[in-house]
């Protein structure tokens, strides 16, 4: 009785999640939302798919994915990922921890810093600078809770706060992801996920760098206006992903994973994504992320050009070796700034 609750109430979840992607695709509305930090994938294993997998990833770097994945850790994970943009001199430094609690539940804690080295402070009065510089600050926080509610389904649930600064104007804000996950197959081989992502109130800048000082007349008294800052919204989005194991052997594996990723604020993508594994310890793996005109650099609106790369080295230790240490690499092509660069050191005990 429980589980047929259980089940129902997912399914309905579900239907609440595809609802909210009602107005989703839209690309007329490209470029006006803000936080766009959060569309940045910052974890390196699922990146070399171009996050095809959203459907089985699993342990912390499902609090980006697919959060409901968190809860298939085996039972203590910490992760560490670097992002390089190549040319644009921008890195994400990303770290999460991820805790089994009980026999169904699983808390995660994650964090994600984008660094752009110290910029050059420009007016009106001096374009060329001289007067120093600043450091932009962008990062976020999430904390998430994700449940097994049998041995076929979980579901989980994610708080994240934003945070954007500069030298002198600043906002914060808070969003949530939810996520279900579902596992079928006499080898429990079949994969379907469900997400919701991003979803949360409009953000507004504020600080003393929206502030005007002048005079209203000549040999007045000097005057501040303060500017209004416009409000933004969050780029919410939902992700619709499958994914199948197809165990060749014992040793060797090959995984076909794709993902629909219905966006509010520019265009549909969908990613296709192939993984090879030998023995448990290596793993290549490829993908390829296509929205309309991502061929066309004039039609083109991401900078990402489409295929994507990836390799996992996992060590297992412990009795039954059950626990590993793994070095993850990634690689997207771009344009502009000649690619991204993930690198990731992963502990799962």
């Amino acid at each position: 009785m429980n589980h047929a609750m259980n089940i129902k109430n997912l399914l309905a979840a579900a239907a609440l999640l595809c609802a909210g992607a009602t107005h989703a695709g839209n690309p007329d509305r490209a470029g006006s939302a803000g936080a766009t930090q959060l569309l940045v994938n910052p974890w390196a294993r699922s990146s070399g798919w171009g996050l095809a997998n959203a459907a089985s990833v699993r342990g912390v770097e499902a609090m980006y994915g697919n959060v409901a994945g968190l809860s298939l850790l085996n039972k203590t994970e910490v992760l560490f990922s670097n992002t390089r943009m190549g040319d644009a001199g921008m890195t994400v430094n990303s770290i999460g921890f991820g805790q089994k609690m009980g026999a169904s539940g699983a808390l995660g804690v994650t964090a994600t810093i984008l660094g752009f080295g110290e910029l050059e402070n420009t007016t009106v009065q001096t374009p060329e600078g001289g007067r120093g510089g600043f450091t932009p600050s962008l990062a976020n926080i999430g904390i998430a809770y994700s449940k097994t509610f049998s041995n076929s389904i979980f579901g989980g649930i994610l708080l994240r706060v934003i945070s954007e600064s500069t030298s002198n104007v600043r906002t914060q804000g808070v969003c949530f992801d939810a996520g279900i996950h579902y596992v079928t197959g006499e080898m429990e081989n079949v994969h379907f996920g469900i997400a919701l992502k991003n979803v949360g109130p409009a953000m507004e800048y504020s600080g003393d760098g929206l502030a005007v000082q002048g005079l209203l007349t000549s040999g007045s008294d000097q005057l501040t206006l303060e500017q209004r800052s416009g409000k933004f919204e969050i780029p919410s989005l939902l992700n619709i992903s499958a994914a199948y194991d197809w165990h060749l052997t014992e040793t060797h594996r090959l995984s076909f994973a794709g993902t629909f990723v219905s966006n509010s604020f520019t265009k549909d993508q969908g990613i296709v994504g192939v993984e090879y594994a030998f023995r448990k310890m290596i793993h290549l793996r490829g993908g390829y992320l296509f929205e309309k005109g991502i061929t066309n650099a004039e039609e083109r609106e991401t900078w990402f050009t489409g295929p994507s790369a990836g390799l996992s080295v996992d060590f297992p230790f412990g009795e039954e070796k059950k626990s590993a240490f793994a070095i993850d690499y990634a690689y997207r092509t771009t344009n502009p700034f000649n690619g991204f660069h993930s690198i990731g050191i992963r502990i799962s005990l």
